[in-house]
């Protein structure tokens, strides 16, 4: 059966279904998006919490654990991680890949209100919830400066023109600003002249929310019309403010002016951000998990020049990071990697058939079967991405072998003398099975990719379906279009084509050294085979000490970093030193602008930290990569005293749930959380000796210097003063205490009550505070006015109250609700992750590390441990699935090991190449062998097809058939091994954007076929020979039993 004739005589039928493939594809072309990976992000939302003034105890009893009870209780929730700081706590929950982003937000909030009833009445706003991962990058930021307005009348606009409107584009998950500047009226209590008029801040508080109310008041509704009842609750200026009467002393009232200053500042005071060296407010666009990012920051990019046109002229719009400028460069880089293989690809096709007409024949494939995978890849939702780009840059490798297997068998029999209509028909139908053979086996090489769970298989999902439709479509193609071409376009044979062409000189003598070299091996076939074992266990050598690693490290052009000063530090010192770092990382003159935040906002969590985002240069312009430029920097930093400097490239695949100081992290849990403080500083000691890694570092911050205020219980009776009044006291005046709202139509602005800033400074300032309570030498009362004179006594803090130093944690991190830190990790040059992870365990061993630890790594660092499992069975799967395709197409449980006997060839080539250029055995390097177990075992398909056959129709012996068909099949076998060697050149020297992912592949691939080449074609005819004849063994032993069982039938009959 022909399954190419009907196309053959059909010529119009054939052009205008190639036609149709081709426009399908371009229509699907245009509509697909661009990313830079497949979305493989797991369904994150993080839930916020903010209660001025509390400490990190405080946050975590009463805010965080309340909130975890019940979130914990969520139906497919995998992780659940807190922080609680002062003032702040962060709960992120990682779902399973399988749940909806929606679900799980419907899930998070009726968690929020379960646990509602359990937290502090007096947060100033209930916890929010953001469909985001807080280790994300953020994927657009803007610097807003003026030098008109300040920064508090800035982010008035910014709130109500910008950051809203930025916030209703589809795909984003949060818009924050940091350094937030977000304007409030503060009252800053003169603690003395307070207590000298006999008033305390309990009072002050009392009043300014009586006066400043904004509620319903009611309706009439008479017979024919209705009134709305109204007051003039609302404090409408500081002056109104300032000239409130608080209470009378001595007969005469006082009013706020007296005892306070009152003015407009931010909500927040202990939040600075910078745009390079200008104080700034910073926007930051975080996107939602699985939202496209280019889709986003277009957006975004559509409406800026509309919404900048709308604040006032003083305000000045930043672009500082853009994550799509990266993006698209990779994926142009590819395409131009892409383009490159095809025209490398074409040249060898031409090199070899030295006809024009002949080398348009088979090229055709290469555009048909690329283009027309993009229509399938939109209708599957995909996406151009570096990994489906990086696909079909390896299929103009693959997608024309089936093209030239076809037209060399055809050439053949023009060259025999046959016309091109009669050599097309014999040609194809000869070479039809092979086809669909390599097409066949080279898919069940993908299969076990589709069937891949976890990260690893969202991530190469796309990648396997893409080369496997590109290599369907190409199939097509060489069934259908290349033979019907053939039989109109190939020259037939004449005098004149007759000529040797040099080239075809060089071949024939190659081809005769290549005879010679099987004659050899024919002759020594023991020695042949016994180094085709040697090749397999040399194989498994390099495979098992070679360095692993996950994913490579990418070179997006950004930094995001990461400040850390000691934990006594107070905001100004931070501010400072912050300040002198950024002066440093812009000296560097790959650095093009940064930005930095200090402060607690969500995102940094604790006040002795910062955090940077800085800008690289456009690579070509660059001196070194990102890698290198941070450890640059990093050593510069060093000449600022009392600051730590952590600095990292930012990655495409964040499958981290919290950033971290450096690259790699793992949890340590224990429910004890002191004896973090007895073993974290021992395991970090011992990890730092280890010349593996580098920047190791952990979260722990239990050294915050407390000042505990104790009350004495029985002297604070005599008074009645309780806990609660000396909260209240302190609260009121260090704490930022939010005590009012004023409204407006487009806004809500806080009053802050606290003490005045010079009060805030030491310590010795609780000398000046008192408490309401009742005293023997209290005041009598004298009221009068609209609000009440005080008609307690006021009792000194420290008469009933002693004050004792001692040290608490500034962070507290749960995982799964039970206390954790997080140790996070860089890895040496030359080292691998898997070097990392063993020497890790082996520190834990080491150090004696108790029973009741846990380490848990996290994001790259886990799925990495994940994988390790997950690659072998990836390529047993793969050798699986090819043997079955193959045993069923050969009907065969022998000619299968032959062909398979090829693959230790191509991963010996490739591992050692790897170990050469100093790569890690990484996921991609993975891909690229199994990738490789698909191309190699070509060779010995199309050997094993005309020596069968050569068996079967020829009556030729075993010996004899292979001889023939390895000779046959050379030139077709060099060709299709060099194309797919030359599709992956541009990969493998490729340095441009993204490169760093593409290199791995492409050395894999290139140098495999290299070792591949030179071992198979000597090793494929010993392994059948001994294959044929371990079959006609067994046949003969079948035959043996089956004739010993007859006789002893008779026998017994």
């Amino acid at each position: 059966m022909n399954p190419s004739r009907l196309f053959i005589l059909r010529p119009v039928a054939t052009t205008l279904l190639m036609l149709a493939i081709l426009i399908c594809g371009i229509l699907g072309y245009r509509l697909l998006p661009l990313s830079a990976l497949p979305q493989v992000d797991y369904p994150t939302i993080t839930v916020s919490t903010f209660y001025p003034g509390a400490s990190a105890e405080v946050m975590m009893t009463s805010v965080t654990a309340p909130l975890e009870t019940q979130l914990g209780k969520i139906p497919g929730l995998d992780e659940m991680t807190s922080q609680s700081s002062g003032g702040a706590s962060v709960i992120t929950l990682r779902f399973n890949l399988t749940m909806s982003m929606d679900v799980a937000a419907q899930e998070v909030q009726e968690g929020i209100n379960q646990a509602n009833s359990l937290l502090p009445t007096d947060l100033p706003t209930p916890p929010i919830y953001a469909k985001v991962n807080p280790a994300d990058t953020p994927i657009f930021t803007l610097g807003i400066t003026s030098s008109t307005l300040p920064l508090t009348e800035v982010e008035d606009y910014v709130n109500t023109r910008l950051a809203s409107k930025i916030s209703q584009i589809s795909g984003v998950g949060l818009v924050t600003l940091s350094g937030g500047q977000r304007k409030a009226i503060r009252v800053q209590m003169n603690i003395p002249k307070l207590t000298s008029f006999g008033i305390d801040l309990d009072s002050v508080r009392t009043t300014i929310g009586n006066v400043n109310v904004n509620s319903p008041t009611g309706t009439f509704d008479g017979p024919q019309r209705a009134i709305t009842l109204q007051v003039n609750g609302q404090i409408q200026s500081v002056e109104q403010l300032l000239n409130q009467i608080i209470a009378y002393s001595n007969n005469g009232p006082v009013r706020l002016k007296d005892v306070a200053t009152v003015v407009q500042g931010p909500e927040n005071t202990q939040l600075q951000a910078w745009a390079n060296k200008t104080p700034a407010l910073i926007l930051n666009v975080q996107r939602q998990p699985s939202a496209n990012v280019i889709d986003v920051v277009d957006n975004i990019q559509a409406i800026l020049p509309q919404l900048e046109s709308s604040l006032p002229s003083g305000i000045s719009l930043t672009p500082l990071t853009d994550r799509t400028v990266t993006i698209r460069a990779s994926v142009h880089d590819v395409k131009l990697e892409l383009l490159l293989a095809i025209i490398l690809v074409i040249g060898v096709i031409f090199v070899f058939l030295k006809n024009i007409s002949a080398t348009i024949i088979p090229s055709l494939s290469v555009p048909l079967s690329i283009i027309g995978s993009a229509a399938i890849m939109y209708l599957l939702d995909f996406s151009l991405d570096n990994l489906s780009l990086m696909a079909l840059t390896i299929a103009t490798g693959f997608v024309v072998d089936d093209a030239i297997v076809m037209i060399e068998n055809i050439s053949r029999y023009i060259e025999m003398g046959e016309d091109r209509m009669t050599a097309a028909l014999k040609g194809s139908e000869e070479i039809g099975f092979t086809i669909i053979s390599l097409t066949i086996s080279l898919i069940a090489v993908l299969i076990p990719l589709l069937f891949m769970g976890d990260v690893i298989g969202r991530l190469f999902y796309e990648f396997a379906v893409t080369l496997s439709v590109t290599i369907i479509i190409s199939a097509i193609v060489s069934l259908t279009l290349v033979p019907m071409l053939c039989a109109r376009m190939l020259q037939e044979q004449t005098k004149e084509n007759q000529k040797i062409h040099f080239f075809d000189k060089i071949i024939h003598k190659i081809i005769a050294l290549y005879d010679k070299g099987l004659q050899f091996v024919f002759r020594h076939q023991a020695i042949t085979f016994f180094l085709t074992g040697c090749t397999f266990v040399l194989t498994c050598v390099l495979a098992y000490y070679i360095p692993k690693g996950f994913f490579p490290t990418q070179d997006n052009g950004i930094l995001q970093g990461m400040s850390v000063m000691s934990q006594t530090s107070s905001l100004q010192v931070v501010s400072k030193k912050q300040q002198e770092l950024a002066n440093i990382i812009l000296k560097d003159p790959d650095v093009v602008s940064l930005s930095s935040f200090v402060g607690i906002d969500g995102q940094n969590m604790t006040i002795n930290q910062g955090r940077f985002l800085i800008n690289l240069k456009e690579r070509s312009q660059r001196s070194a990569t990102a890698d290198k430029i941070a450890k640059r920097i990093t050593t510069a930093a060093h000449s600022v005293i009392g600051a730590q400097l952590y600095l990292q490239p930012v990655q495409d695949l964040a499958l981290e749930s919290s950033f971290s100081a450096t690259q790699y992290q793992f949890l340590l849990e224990n429910p004890n959380y002191e004896q973090f403080q007895i073993w974290v500083p021992r395991l970090i000691a011992k990890l730092k000796q280890n010349p593996i890694l580098a920047d190791v570092t952990s979260d722990l911050q239990a050294e915050g210097p407390v000042a505990n205020v104790i009350l004495d219980r029985t002297t604070g009776a005599r008074y009645s003063i309780t806990p609660q009044t000396i909260d209240n006291v302190l609260y009121d005046s260090f704490g930022q205490r939010q005590v009012s709202t004023i409204y407006t139509q487009s806004n809500q602005y806080r009053i802050i009550l606290e003490a005045e800033p010079q009060f805030q400074k030491q310590i010795k300032s609780l000398n000046q505070l008192y408490l309401p309570g009742i005293s023997g030498n209290s005041a009598s009362d004298n009221t009068s006015g609209p609000t009440r004179n005080p008609t307690a006594g006021l009792v000194p803090l420290l008469e009933v109250t002693t004050v004792k130093y001692s040290t608490a944690p500034l962070l507290i991190t749960h995982y799964k609700q039970f206390p954790a830190t997080t140790i996070s990790f860089n890895i040496a040059k030359h080292a691998s992750l898997g070097d990392a992870t063993k020497a890790i365990k082996q520190a834990e061993q080491d150090i004696h590390l108790p029973s009741s630890f846990v380490i848990n790594f996290q994001g790259v660092a886990s799925a990495f441990e994940k994988s390790l499992s997950n690659e072998l069975f990836l390529i047993i799967a793969a050798v699986v699935a090819v043997y079955i395709v193959l045993g069923i197409l050969y009907e065969s449980f022998i000619h299968p090991i032959t062909i398979l006997s090829t693959l230790p060839s191509a991963a010996i080539g490739a591992l050692f190449a790897l170990w050469v250029d100093g790569s890690n055995l990484d996921i991609m390097g993975i891909i690229g062998i199994v990738l490789l177990i698909g191309i190699v075992k070509k060779n010995a398909i199309m050997m094993i097809d005309f020596a069968l056959e050569a068996e079967r129709v020829e009556k030729k012996s075993s010996l004899e058939a292979i001889h023939q068909a390895a000779l046959l099949r050379f030139r077709p076998i060099l060709m299709t091994t060099l194309a797919a060697m030359f599709a992956a050149i541009p990969m493998m020297l490729g340095t441009g954007t993204g490169s760093e992912l593409r290199h791995p592949l492409g050395i894999c691939i290139f140098w495999g076929l290299v070792a591949s080449q030179l071992l198979t074609l000597f090793t494929i005819p010993v392994v059948y020979l001994y294959m044929e004849r371990l079959s006609l063994w067994l046949r003969k032993r079948a035959v043996s039993r089956y004739r010993q069982k007859q006789i002893n039938q008779k026998a017994g009959q």
